[in-house]
């Protein structure tokens, strides 16, 4: 099984990305591009932070998947592509949930992982039905089946606050946090309200202060 791939990301989309693999240079010998790629493809947040680096050569640590096509009467190989190992193990982990199949789960997978296993540890059904493909019995489904599974996850792939950051990203960190803890204050749960105001900042960049952000949050509930 293909566990890892390093390589030149030629292209991104529909959270598909395509792949030339490339061995780095050494001892002052070029470094080898090969003639071949390949399409991977990845949970949606994955997609998000691998937009900004087209061009670049990125690793990606691998899963293989025999998808079905027809009636099943046959299955073409998929590679499932993330950034770390503890993305891949959660991305097994999730799977393992009765009604999440493989194409399910990337589509699902539009926040970090860390916001996901946060919500399961908290009973949140309400932020799981959040995420895309998510409904309210499905969310009751994964937390029954994947509470007190996921501690190991908690925190991860969610951006810590950043020092050194200049006046303008200071102010618009204290702006979500205000923003979050209004949230909570009105009954969100704090996952829901982080979930809530990392999609204001999204969708809607130029919301900069506590009340903006929180007048955007309330539009994206259901």
């Amino acid at each position: 099984m293909l566990a890892r791939i390093t390589g030149l990301l030629e292209r991104l989309e529909n959270n598909v990305a395509v792949i030339a693999p490339t061995q780095a240079p050494t001892d002052g010998v070029a470094g080898l591009h090969c003639p071949m790629a390949f399409e991977v493809l990845v949970p949606a947040f994955i997609a998000e932070s691998l937009a900004a680096r087209l061009g670049e050569v990125v690793t990606l640590h691998t899963l293989q998947h025999l998808e079905p096509v027809g009636q099943g009467s046959a299955f073409v190989p998929r590679l499932i592509g993330f950034s770390s190992l503890e993305e891949r193990r959660f991305f097994e982990l999730f799977t393992t949930v009765k009604g999440v199949g493989t194409r399910k789960a990337l589509k699902a997978m539009s926040a970090p992982i860390g916001e996901i296993a946060a919500a399961v540890s908290e009973r949140d059904t309400r932020a799981l039905q959040r995420l895309p493909e998510i409904g309210k019995r499905l969310a009751e489904t994964m937390v029954a089946e994947l509470h007190g599974k996921v501690e190991a996850f908690l925190g991860l792939g969610v951006p810590p606050a950043r020092g050194g950051a200049s006046p303008e990203e200071g102010a618009a960190g204290e702006a979500e946090q205000q923003a979050v803890a209004a949230l909570v204050r009105l009954g969100q749960s704090r996952s829901e309200a982080e979930v809530l105001v990392r999609r204001v900042r999204v969708a809607n960049p130029g919301r900069r202060t506590p009340d903006e952000i929180l007048a955007a949050a309330f539009a994206l509930r259901p």
